[in-house]
């Protein structure tokens, strides 16, 4: 008889996961090779996608580095090859690659607060557009032909922000009463488009079992400035921000036989950010 556990184990499956050095992307690797998966860790760093998979290979899981340009066709056809080659399959897909705000170094020389709209610089707005929304666009083109080939089966979880449901409150980045940033306006359009791809992809796979679900955290902690976290802290309903592994059983469900009845949706993981 198969359990509530059993639905959870990712035994046999293959994973990609894109952005798979960073701060969420270490834990998504981690999570679904401990649930049994092979994992492929793919970033544009080599060095680093490797280092995170030689740090799974050591802990007993099966994992491979490997360096991709996700903006560019031949870098993510390579990629899902090696993949295929090496596990035999593409399974889950987790798309967490994306561009974290940098703001534009010249904007405080110039007396612009970081990010502001009416300066903001068009190559990088070009330059998000470009792996925030093509680059999953590559990626997801290219495995989602390898799960139509496999029996059109797959889950496919592309990692949104509460930035693309909602608009930036600018206000949390305040600090002793002076504006040191903005969210910049790329981050809430691209998320957002991150959204409409989601619920494009679902339905137009309908009929197959190849899932495609959003995950949206909340803000995660990674040494932000005090003056943030007070900020940030005060705009939920839990009163902090999110530990970097605390996304990591809605991943796992997402990727899973547990959401089997589960597609074009999103799980929002915020600490109650967008609740109230």
């Amino acid at each position: 008889m198969t359990t509530i556990l059993d639905k959870f184990s990712l035994t046999g499956k293959t994973a990609i996961v894109t952005g798979g050095v960073g701060l969420l992307g270490k834990e998504f690797c981690r999570t679904l090779a401990e649930a049994g998966a092979s994992v492929a860790v793919v970033d544009l760093d080599q060095a680093a996608a490797q280092g995170v998979a030689d740090g799974l290979t050591a802990a007993g899981y099966r994992a491979l580095g490997v360096a991709t340009d996700i903006t560019q066709p031949g870098s993510v056809k390579a990629m899902t090859e090696a993949v295929v080659s090496t596990f035999g399959g593409i399974h889950i897909l987790v798309n967490s690659a994306a561009l974290d705000p940098k703001f534009d170094p010249d904007a405080a020389a110039r007396g612009i607060a970081p990010g502001a709209f009416e300066d903001y610089p068009l190559d990088q707005w070009n330059a998000a557009l470009n792996v925030n929304l093509t680059g999953m666009f590559l990626v997801t083109q290219a495995c989602a032909r390898q799960m139509v080939a496999q029996g059109k089966k797959g889950s496919i979880i592309n990692i949104c922000s509460t930035y693309g449901l909602n608009g930036p409150d600018q206000r949390i980045y305040i600090k002793d009463g002076k504006r040191v940033a903005f969210k910049p306006v790329y981050y809430t359009t691209t998320k957002a488009g991150v959204m409409g791809f989601t619920k494009y992809l679902a339905a137009y796979y309908a009929g197959t079992e190849i899932r495609v679900n959003a995950l949206t955290p909340g803000g995660v902690y990674n040494n932000h400035e005090d003056y943030f976290v007070t900020n940030y802290s005060a705009k939920t309903i839990l009163g902090r921000m999110a530990h970097k592994d605390e996304m990591n059983g809605a991943l796992l469900f997402l990727a899973s036989d547990a959401s089997t009845y589960m597609t074009g949706n999103n799980v929002v993981v915020d600490g109650g950010w967008t609740a109230w």
